[in-house]
């Protein structure tokens, strides 16, 4: 854990050492003629998908110091830190899965400062319920971020050109699946956790998070 804990500290200095110098990150790419006809994804939805990678990126990096928290020794709730670790990750894979999708389209953007932006995160003493009733708040709003992006991808005429079905269809069957899941075991979680801590106090957290 304490390895997990000395890497976020450094993910963060690096993080705030390399945010100064994102405008030289340039991906300098020789445009092909050929490839001219091939990016057909319209502008709102281009937009609003660089705007969810942003999202999915923030949230990985809030759980990541969730987890860092529930890590250090004078909190030390090994559980939940898994958790919030196992969070981390799978938020930041589903932004590489977004930025992938993009690259498969023909329209990834030409500058990293556009596309991935290091943001601020929000750090507290977290009991164990409070941590978890924050990460079902962030999931909800990821949630509603993926719908809102799903109807700007649909388009709002009538025209058969402005739905981008592909998009859409991978949108709701993959990633609103995957949210739904989890904001569903996550109302269990806090569930469960409120129970023990009415009959057990804080005995009831320490038991719950041997569990996890």
């Amino acid at each position: 854990m304490m390895k997990f804990f000395a890497s976020f500290c450094l993910l963060v200095v690096l993080a705030a050492v390399n945010v100064s110098q994102a405008d030289n990150l340039q991906c300098n790419i020789k445009s092909n003629a050929a490839f001219k006809g091939w990016p057909d994804m319209k502008e709102p939805c281009i937009r609003s998908m660089r705007e969810q990678i942003q999202k999915e990126i923030s949230a990985s990096m809030q759980y990541l110091a969730m987890a860092a928290y529930f890590s250090n020794d004078t909190v030390n709730r090994p559980g939940f830190a898994e958790h919030f670790f196992k969070a981390a990750r799978e938020e930041r894979e589903h932004g590489a899965k977004l930025v992938e999708y993009l690259s498969m389209r023909g329209e990834l953007t030409d500058t990293v400062k556009n596309l991935i932006k290091v943001m601020p995160v929000k750090v507290k003493s977290w009991s164990g319920l409070s941590a978890l009733e924050d990460a079902f708040k962030l999931e909800t709003e990821v949630t509603k971020s993926i719908r809102d992006l799903i109807k700007t991808c649909e388009g709002n005429s009538k025209k058969a050109d402005d739905n981008d079905y592909h998009l859409v269809d991978y949108l709701t069957g993959v990633y609103l699946e995957e949210q739904l899941t989890g904001q569903r075991e996550l109302a269990g979680k806090i569930t469960t956790l409120e129970k023990m801590m009415a009959s057990q106090g804080e005995l009831g957290e320490f038991l719950f998070d041997k569990n996890m």
